[in-house]
């Protein structure tokens, strides 16, 4: 299974692409690290946007996507700009797209067996976020799938 983390931060779409196969990740090297939204109030950016992320997940053969979820009020909460992004990256037909909580991603990661320090992954710091989150979602499918064969 190939997915894609990614964090939304301003008007960047920050993503992190891991496959994992036999229980083995992998890391590909992408052309992109993030893609940015830089008109929103312009229809054709945001079109621009959307098949720009949509052109780099075919490309990269990725089905699934799992955004890190942010606050919708308060001191943290998340700009609208991008609350327009994360719309263009959930209507994307050719994608299944979930958005994470934060609450689910430290509980998978305390559940993981596997301890992965950020540093080995050759990813840049500012991506650990979408890495964090895609690698939460990747060891819940596994979690589940123990549960389901015990």
């Amino acid at each position: 299974m190939k997915a894609c983390g990614v964090e939304i931060k301003s008007n960047d779409a920050i993503i992190c692409i891991v496959s994992k196969e036999n229980n083995l990740y992998d890391i590909p090297h992408t052309r992109v690290q993030k893609i940015s939204l830089d008109n929103a109030g312009d229809a054709e950016a945001v079109k621009k946007f959307q098949f720009t992320f949509a052109k780099l997940m075919e490309d990269y053969k990725v089905t699934h996507v799992q955004i890190k979820g942010r606050a919708l009020k308060g001191k943290f909460a998340g700009g609208p700009v991008g609350f327009k992004i994360e719309a263009a990256i959930q209507l994307i037909d050719a994608l299944e797209v979930e958005v994470l909580s934060g609450a689910f991603i430290k509980k998978e990661l305390s559940r993981s067996q596997i301890d992965i320090d950020f540093r080995d992954t050759g990813l840049k710091q500012f991506q650990e976020q979408a890495f964090t989150t895609v690698f939460a979602y990747l060891e819940a499918q596994n979690n589940a799938y123990r549960v389901d064969s015990e």
